[in-house]
């Protein structure tokens, strides 16, 4: 549970969702049985249904931990789609990177290993969605270089944005994540106000940010 929503209400969404099968539910047991992050199942769908909606082609994820992610939004659009994800820790996008090419996505999907702020403004071309789920202290760089790559009408998504409920409320802040929730205001409240772009903050897992970027401002 992530102290956004009320546990019932997360168990019941959780209840009426289709459950996950073949590779996807083998990296998503390994993922629980291990206790590395993954997105939860009430954002997967999300994602989803997002870009089914926005009919998307060409994906950048910051943070692909161990390809999950990835390979549900492969799962979800349509065969010409093409996804690059980006991994700082080895030990992870080594086991993202076996992930990836042992599914029949493996062509469809680009990993890199390395610092996100580093590789993302050496990228060629640009985004129709861009999915944040790394460093949640460097959110708003990531955000600034990734802006760049974003088309006219596309969409930044970033999760974990109320970060266990400690981002909206001070009672809940842990000492030593002070400077994360911090930073994680300072980027909710920048994305709401940025001209040319239109945010919501959803309460949705553990928090997630819908950034839209309208058209004619690139």
């Amino acid at each position: 549970m992530a102290n956004i929503n009320y546990n019932y209400i997360e168990e019941y969404i959780r209840s009426i969702l289709p459950e996950d099968s073949g590779d996807l539910k083998k990296i998503k047991d390994y993922a629980n049985r291990n206790n590395i992050p993954i997105i939860f199942p009430e954002v997967e769908q999300f994602i989803k249904v997002l870009l089914k909606i926005a009919n998307v082609k060409n994906i950048l994820e910051i943070g692909s931990a161990i390809g999950y992610s990835s390979l549900v939004m492969a799962e979800s659009t349509s065969s010409d789609i093409r996804i690059t994800t980006i991994e700082k820790r080895k030990d992870m996008y080594k086991i993202a990177k076996e992930n990836i090419s042992q599914s029949k996505y493996k062509d469809k999907i680009k990993i890199i290993q390395g610092d996100a702020r580093d590789i993302v403004p050496e990228l060629k071309g640009k985004y129709d969605f861009i999915f944040l789920d790394a460093a949640k202290g460097h959110y708003l760089e990531f955000f600034n270089d990734c802006v760049e790559k974003l088309n006219d009408g596309g969409i930044i998504l970033s999760d974990n944005v109320l970060y266990k409920g400690m981002v909206a409320n001070d009672e809940l802040v842990i000492r030593r994540k002070k400077t994360i929730v911090k930073r994680m205001r300072n980027y909710l409240e920048y994305i709401s106000k940025l001209e040319g772009y239109i945010t919501s903050v959803l309460p949705l897992g553990d928090g997630v940010s819908i950034t839209y970027k309208e058209e004619g401002d690139s």
